[in-house]
């Protein structure tokens, strides 16, 4: 192949799909391009395909920045394991993305530890087990661990169709997924166990591939392989989530991943199905769409999900001069963890805090306003608080 045209199509954008590139380049030939990609270009990651070839990615296209990094990497004053209003926007977002209807007063509830009164909150239920299971350290990633998870999250509250056969980690049967353009056929179920135990393998080997992409590398291969009959979505996104934890990424739990896969959900979607596609023109499996999509849709719109450095140092100066006290610290952890950048007004804060006077709350609100750490929004005759950014 000319070497002008190999790298003028190396370059293009359209390189994540290539049938359109195949359309851009009708004079190229597409083989001898992914030829060209596979011996010099692409690199083997310790993942199998279904053929038993190894999976690629395009190191040069999958790119992330450091910033996004820097906000999971943000350690947590909070003593809380995860944070409230982001968990609860993960709930809600992963569910929204698999068209499960819930509602966010019954993810509230559960999260403020009442017991499920439905079906619909047995599943919120799940979730809130699995985000305690997951944000845990000492629950490390295992064959047997991630069965567990499986268990606490989603197994137990499936119908008897789809329940595992005792004894049984996976499916014992085929399963096939159509829908949003998403077609798929699982792995074979006979297969799983190995290739699952190759995941786990993978999950500890020491690797030169950034940790962010390792986590999207995890998610997309839990959806390709496809383990169980029902739950594989949220399995793929627990996990994605687990691993972070894993290789402490302090905030990982305190950002709703899943919100911003759920805003661009048409495009999460479609990585799949470029991975799937490209697959079937090349004969390699090539999962750099699906790690772009989660460079350009997730990671890179992470820097204002957590309070700026200014606010976080302001409030760490206040602190140490003396100016706050452990009851106002309390609940600024709390703020932060429960609400986000969400408003919320100081009868919500006294009856969600349940520890502290409404003097206390008053008094909290006004100082911290006047410290720059929250300001206040008028809605109509009344007032509502938002962290500072």
């Amino acid at each position: 192949m000319d070497a002008g045209l190999f790298a003028r199509m190396l370059s293009d954008k359209s390189i994540l799909d290539l049938k359109k590139l195949g359309c851009k380049y009708p004079q190229a030939n597409l083989k001898e391009f992914v030829e060209l990609l596979d011996s010099d270009f692409y690199k083997p990651l310790p993942l199998k395909d279904f053929n038993g070839r190894n999976l690629v990615y395009l190191d040069s296209v999958a790119q992330v920045q450091l910033s996004a990094a820097k906000v999971l990497l943000t350690p947590q004053s909070s003593n809380q394991i995860y944070g409230r209003k982001a968990m609860e926007d993960e709930i809600l977002s992963t569910f929204s993305i698999e068209q499960i209807d819930t509602s966010r007063d019954s993810v509230r509830k559960i999260l403020s530890g009442y017991a499920p009164t439905n079906e619909s909150e047995n599943r919120i239920y799940g979730m809130k087990q699995g985000l305690e299971f997951i944000s845990d350290r000492r629950n490390t990633i295992s064959e047997e661990s991630i069965h567990q998870l499986y268990r606490l999250t989603i197994g137990a509250f499936l119908p008897e169709e789809d329940q595992l056969l005792p004894g049984h980690k996976y499916r014992h049967d085929s399963v096939y997924i159509v829908g949003d353009k998403v077609e798929h056929t699982g792995l074979s179920w006979q297969m799983l166990p190995a290739y699952m135990g190759e995941l786990v393998e993978f999950i500890h080997q020491e690797s030169a591939m950034n940790d962010l992409l390792t986590a999207a590398l995890i998610h997309f291969y839990i959806a390709y392989l496809h383990p169980w009959f029902d739950g594989n979505g949220r399995m793929a996104r627990l996990l994605h989530l687990w691993y972070l934890v894993q290789q402490r990424y302090s905030s990982a739990l305190f950002v709703p991943l899943s919100e911003y896969v759920e805003k661009s959900r048409r495009g999460y979607y479609h990585a799949y199905t470029l991975a799937e596609q490209n697959a079937k023109i090349s004969g390699v499996m090539d999962v750099t769409p699906f790690l772009v999509y989660f460079i350009e849709h997730v990671y890179h719109k992470l820097v204002s999900a957590l309070p700026s450095s200014q606010t976080t140092e302001t409030f760490q100066n206040a602190l140490s001069q003396g100016e706050i006290t452990e009851k106002e610290q309390a609940l600024w952890q709390f703020v932060l963890t429960a609400y986000g950048e969400s408003p919320f007004s100081t009868k919500q804060l006294e009856k969600d805090f349940g520890n502290a006077a409404y003097a206390t709350i008053r008094g909290f609100v006004r100082k911290f306003e006047t410290l720059g750490l929250l300001r206040s929004i008028k809605y109509g005759n009344r007032i509502k608080y938002q962290v500072a950014t």
